[in-house]
């Protein structure tokens, strides 16, 4: 069932590419896997699938710790100060990145161990009380001074949209972040590479793509609904 699901996801990508004239090598699919036995991931791995989103710090460890081998770590959940130094050299990128404070932190974990984290600005696009993440009109001056800091890499910008029983709804805040993305690409800053957008989950993906979206995070869609009481 697992492996049905990620092909299914697959084709709705490409076909949702091939709708606007992208190339689906364009799109990155980050498989979703909190909660998820570590199992599940291995079966996956034996598909090609190889990126994987945590929204929790312990859970990304355990499994980090645990896969027969290296798959790459996306930390896709808000991330705590004070968590960074668990997870700094085991994550490919870190969508959340959402004050100076927490990019400062990065900064500092990552250069005790003399690497670049490469981050994401998280922006709460739809401005919805209950997400976190910037305003849209917060996030140049944030990444112009983020842009400063040797040891953190930005590589563009991620949202999650409302959940929406009709995902036509959430075109318009797709449009307007892929906007934002090329509007900060085009300023050309130093130490800025705005080379990711991080949109559209297992709901809305597919809209999020043929708005520009260069990954998408889907969890239900391959691993199923979750159940949080275990």
């Amino acid at each position: 069932m697992l492996k049905e699901n990620l092909k299914n996801v697959q084709k709705k990508i490409a076909a949702a590419c091939e709708k606007v004239g992208r190339n689906p090598e364009e799109v990155c699919l980050i498989a979703v896997s909190k909660t998820k036995p570590l199992e599940n991931i291995e079966t996956l791995m034996e598909e090609g699938q190889m990126e994987y989103g945590e929204n929790y710090v312990q859970e990304l460890c355990a499994k980090y710790e645990q896969v027969s081998r290296p798959v790459h770590w996306h930390m896709i959940g808000h991330l705590q100060r004070n968590k960074v130094k668990y997870i700094i050299d085991k994550t490919v990128l870190i969508h959340s990145v959402d004050s100076v404070a927490l990019a400062r932190q990065i900064e500092k974990e990552a250069a005790k161990k003399d690497i670049v984290a490469d981050i994401l600005i998280q922006v709460n696009i739809a401005e919805e009380e209950t997400k976190f993440g910037l305003s849209g009109q917060e996030v140049s001056s944030m990444v112009m001074e983020i842009s400063s800091l040797p040891h953190v890499h930005i590589r563009g910008l991620m949202t999650s949209a409302p959940f929406v029983e009709n995902p036509e709804e959430n075109r318009c805040y797709f449009k307007k972040l892929h906007e934002l993305f090329v509007d900060i690409r085009e300023k050309n800053i130093d130490n800025v590479d705005m080379d990711i957008l991080s949109m559209g989950m297992t709901n809305d993906y597919e809209i999020a793509i043929e708005e520009g979206a260069t990954m998408v995070r889907v969890g239900t869609g391959i691993f199923g609904e979750r159940n949080y009481n275990k």
